[in-house]
């Protein structure tokens, strides 16, 4: 093998390690963002759920209110 196959190759090992390494800091970053996206969907679920109750529960007062 001539030098300058060897020193392409070893070019186009670096792209391909600086791409790897690109995509690992892109995958983190995406993982992290989804995190926060998880967390924000939980507590709009959290917040949901006790919106749901407290107007169950105030058509239930104003059910009981209705019958006396």
């Amino acid at each position: 093998m001539e030098q300058s196959e060897v020193q392409a190759l070893a070019d186009k090992l670096d792209k391909l390690i600086e791409r790897c390494k690109k995509l690992e800091k892109d995958n983190a970053l995406l993982r992290a963002s989804q995190d926060d996206w998880n967390r924000e969907r939980a507590q709009l679920i959290q917040k949901n759920d006790l919106a749901k109750n407290k107007i169950e529960a105030m058509i239930g007062r104003l059910r009981a209110l209705e019958h006396h």
